[in-house]
């Protein structure tokens, strides 16, 4: 039997290369973005190297409800999700003060409202059966405050207390909820965020896209709680409890900071 996998941000990034894992194990897909023609590019090139299905649905998943339209499309198709992947979100670098509100309002609907909203309607289906799996792809953001990145920093918090709280809940009932943490990663996500004269990426070898998602994957099958990809982000994410919070603060500004 072939599990049936829905990701989200399927169309490039950590997303792309989670779509590849799954379909390399035999699994079908469900890959959504605002995207359709990549979407559509990646789902003849998958069908045709491992023989699976993949049903494209393009969204921006951004707008309002759009979690529920996505679901409510499943539901017409009969295509059951076993495996939820919510990988899409995005970033925003600058002072909060100068930001864009409205990318900002993008944002929190996209990485906070549609990930909350597709959690709960896919887990409501995956507890009437008692089996499943949910993947919530935050980062080593969630951590801390992020001064530049404030918004960004605060969704990604809520992905960890959102995404542990509902583990703890469904894990006896046959259903684990796992949070993805990764760092910098060589994604695409910096040129959306606008960040690459950061000191946190600039002139630095990221992780890339296939190593993160090969981590993450594995990390959701063993049903793990949170999944924080590479030792010197693990120790990093795992430190900052044993600091002030204000000496925390003043630390990742400086990283964060336009490299000089």
């Amino acid at each position: 039997m072939k599990n049936t996998a829905l990701i989200t941000g399927a169309s490039n990034g950590i997303g792309l290369e989670l779509a590849k894992v799954h379909a390399s194990k035999g699994g079908d897909l469900v890959l959504v973005a605002r995207n359709k023609s990549k979407l559509d590019e990646l789902k003849t090139a998958l069908e045709n190297q491992f023989s699976i299905k993949v049903y494209v649905i393009g969204k921006d998943l951004s707008a309002i409800n759009s979690a529920k339209e996505v679901y409510d499309e499943t539901t017409k198709q009969n295509i059951q999700i076993d495996y939820l992947i919510n990988n899409a979100g995005f970033g925003d670098f600058g002072m909060f003060v100068e930001t864009d509100w409205s990318k900002e309002q993008q944002m929190i609907n996209l990485n906070i409202t549609t990930l909350t909203q597709f959690t709960k309607l896919y887990l409501q289906d995956m507890l009437k059966r008692g089996s499943g799996k949910i993947m919530n792809v935050a980062s080593t953001a969630a951590f801390q405050s992020g001064p530049t990145m404030a918004v960004y920093y605060a969704t990604k918090a809520y992905v960890l207390s959102f995404s542990e709280a509902v583990d703890n809940e469904v894990r006896d009932k046959g259903v684990t909820v796992t949070t993805l943490c990764p760092g910098a990663t060589e994604s695409g996500f910096q040129a959306v965020a606008a960040m690459e004269e950061s000191n946190l990426v600039k002139g630095r070898k990221l992780s890339s896209s296939k190593e993160v998602a090969e981590y993450g994957y594995a990390a959701m099958m063993k049903g793990k709680t949170v999944a924080i990809h590479g030792l010197m982000n693990y120790l990093m994410a795992n430190s900052v409890r044993f600091f002030p919070r204000a000496l925390v603060v003043k630390l990742t500004r400086k990283i964060q900071d336009k490299a000089k």
